[in-house]
């Protein structure tokens, strides 16, 4: 926006500054901040988002997988149980695995903002409920049918594709028992 001089004087001139002035402060988070490193990316790698939903109709996971050229494979399911939101969390992120594994994937970043998944992921951080054993057990054994896996923790902003999925999952009501296959 541009400001004509005279308009600027002819303002200052009507509100001059007095004592009692006080500048406004700002709250700027990252001011400290003042410099951000770019990691390159590798480009073979692929990438998952995963995320589970539970809401009063049932419980959705909703993974995506996407190739290093950008290719997206959206998946979703409605699981037929109830279970906590870490076992559903856990099973998007096997579902993809499995689905990675199919397609050949040698190198996966995988991504969720469930900060509990990706920290017992990383081996930072242990199971005290006996019911997600088995499933960080399986990661685990999944994981090694890769050349390289990391597991990130993104904010949930970050993460909305994949909650869009799980939670259209959740919330929808399939006919009979019409069984439906990832994509």
């Amino acid at each position: 926006m541009e400001i004509k001089g005279q308009a600027l004087e002819d303002y200052l001139a009507e509100n001059p500054v007095d004592d009692e002035y006080q500048p406004l402060r700002t709250y700027f988070p990252d001011e400290g901040v003042n410099s951000v490193e770019i990691i390159p990316e590798n480009i073979n790698s692929w990438k998952m988002f995963f995320y589970g939903a539970i809401k009063i109709n049932g419980v959705g996971i909703g993974p995506i997988l996407i190739t290093p050229t950008g290719q997206h494979y959206l998946a979703t399911t409605r699981l037929w149980f109830f279970c906590t939101n870490n076992n559903a969390e856990y099973k998007a992120c096997i579902m993809i695995m499995n689905m990675a594994v199919d397609l050949d994937v040698q190198e996966l970043l995988i991504m969720g903002d469930f900060d509990i998944i990706i920290r017992q992921t990383q081996d930072e951080w242990k199971s005290c409920d006996i019911k997600l054993i088995p499933y960080r057990q399986h990661v685990e054994d999944l994981c090694k049918q890769f050349k390289s896996v990391e597991f990130k923790h993104i904010p949930r902003f970050d993460n909305e594709p994949a909650a869009a999925l799980a939670i259209v999952a959740s919330i929808l009501s399939y006919p009979g028992n019409v069984h439906i296959d990832p994509l």
